[in-house]
This record gives structure tokens, sequence and C-alpha cells, in this order.
């Protein structure tokens, strides 16, 4: 069925069902380990038999969901815990240091992930009664909230397409809306309008991130990016912070840094080259700020890096 009642009343019971379903479905498709891609449009499932290292990567804008086990992601200095009672949402691109800290072979950490985007969530606007944000401050991009049983509800059923692939063109774009509805009418919902409806702070902000995305290797004019948010310099740096914890100048080097990482570890580039790739005019500079934010240079993290894959493959 694609859509549930609308007038059914979903009780605790329905909540501890739904969680055992999804969990089940979760377990079956990802084969008892690792993280497995869909055929669909930016969904994935994980399941992990103990606890993962800790893991330094881009956070893309996402709902992250567990029906078993819990995760932690950090975000500069704070902690955001989800489990199978909570849900993570990320609005923008976030560098995080992300571990799963719950899983086991009797209980596995059991997880989905499911990207989102600003153009649905204004296509949503459009579409039904969903209500204009609010005028308010820009707010953190991440944030834990509660689960409910028609969000549950509506990830069985996309899981279940699985089952039935002729389906998954014509009826996944329709459950991943109703999933972005339950989102936009549940408790984060103002945070998440503010984040697509243009003219907000919060989408003026996510479209500078945007930007830097694409030409962090460019050198950084903060007042620059202060005019393409159409805010004055410290109104930008205050509403950019408050986003996503940290100034302009670390979200770039962080984009850098992990930019470095992906070109030496995917397409064999010595550190030099990747250093120079991303915008490092010093070697030193870039082995220096490589090492604080990676735990070790360059060649040492890197070489850590295959060898644990080559154990885990």
């Amino acid at each position: 069925m694609l859509l549930r009642d609308r007038n059914k009343v979903w009780t605790p019971d329905d909540l501890i069902i739904t969680r055992k379903s999804l969990g089940e479905r979760i377990a079956k498709w990802t084969n008892k380990k690792g993280r497995y891609v869909t055929p669909m449009s930016d969904f994935a499932l994980s399941q992990y038999d103990m606890p993962t290292q800790l893991t330094h990567y881009m956070h893309e804008p996402s709902l992250c969901l567990v029906a078993q086990g819990a995760k932690r992601v950090l975000l500069g200095k704070e902690a955001y815990t989800y489990d199978a009672y909570h849900f993570l949402i990320t609005s923008v691109n976030l560098p995080v240091v992300a571990q799963v800290i719950e899983a086991s072979r009797e209980k596995p950490f059991l997880g989905l992930f499911l990207k989102l985007n600003r153009r649905s969530i204004a296509e949503l606007f459009m579409d039904s009664d969903v209500p204009l944000p609010r005028p308010q401050q820009a707010g953190r991009a991440m944030v834990v909230s509660e689960v409910t049983s028609p969000l549950l509800d509506a990830f069985i059923r996309l899981i279940d397409l699985l089952d039935t692939p002729d389906d998954i063109p014509m009826i996944a774009p329709l459950v991943q809306k109703e999933i972005l509805y339950r989102l936009l009418v549940g408790d984060q919902g103002e945070r998440l309008r503010q984040m697509g409806a243009a003219g907000t702070q919060s989408h003026q902000i996510a479209q500078t991130i945007d930007w830097l995305k694409e030409n962090f290797n460019r050198p950084l004019q903060v007042e620059e990016l202060a005019h393409y948010a159409r805010m004055s310099t410290s109104t930008f740096h205050r509403h950019f912070r408050a986003v996503t914890s940290m100034s302009p100048l670390q979200y770039q080097k962080s984009l850098r840094l992990h930019e470095a990482r992906r070109l030496m570890l995917t397409e064999h580039l010595d550190a030099a080259s990747a250093a120079f790739q991303v915008g490092y005019e010093s070697h030193t500079q870039f082995s220096r700020e490589y090492s604080r934010m990676f735990g070790a240079p360059p060649l040492r993290d890197i070489k850590s890096i295959r060898q644990l894959a080559d154990k885990t493959a």
C-alpha cells in the first residue's frame, strides 16, 4: 500500500512493531555487514556487527535513522547521538567525525540514510498546504529528533520496493515525498522549511555553502561570501557559525583537507599534488593541518586506511 489511512491512530505498540519490521528489512538487504546503496536515488542501508572506528567525512544533507544500535556524530565540539528512538537530520554539508557506538553480533547496528535536497523541500511548499517558515535566526544545521510510527512506516514501504524493482521509478519518488512531508510537519519541520524557502537566512547560508563546495580551492574572501549571501560581513559570520558551528575559513579548510584525502585515496595522488590541487601553496602548512585534523601525516594516514580496507575486504 502506498499510503496508509490518514485517520489511523498510532499507538506506542505500533512504534515497537514498525521499528522491528524496519530492522528486519534492513538486515535482509545488507547481508549482515557493511553498506548497501540501493537502486533508489540517494538511499542506502547499513549493518555493522561491532562498533566502528572514528571516521572523518563530509556529512551530506540527509536523514539518518536507526532501527537497532546507536551512532554518534561529532560536529566540532558538539556530539549528536541517534538510536532506535531518535533520528538525525542534517540540512547542509558538514565536516564531521562519526562512529557506530552500539553494535554486536547478537544485535547489529541497523541503519538507513536518505539524502535531502532543498529543491524537493521547495517543491513540497508549492504542492501542499505545508506553511512557509516564520522569519527567524539561522540555527544549527544538525539536529536529533524523536522517531514516529508514520515515519518508520513510510521507510518500510520504501524498502519493500526493493522486492519489486519495476515499481521503483514510479512509486519511490512518491514515498520519498511522503517521508519529506512527515519531516516538514514534525518537530523539526520549521528547521527544514527554513532550509528550503528562498530568502531565509538558513537558505542563504546553505547557498553560500554550496558555492564554497564548488570553489574551495580559491582564496577565501569573506566579504565576497557575505555579499553572495546578501548580508553584512559581521551578520554573515554570525549566521554561518550558527549553522555550521565553525567560521567560513575553518569550513573551507575542512573541505580542502577532505578533498585532498579523497584524491590521495581514490586517485592515488601524492601529498604535494593533492595539496596543490585543493588550493594549498605550502606543503608544510598542508601537512600540519592534515595531521591536526586526521591524527597523522598524509602518507601514514593513507597507508593506514588502505591497510584497514585490506583487512576488512
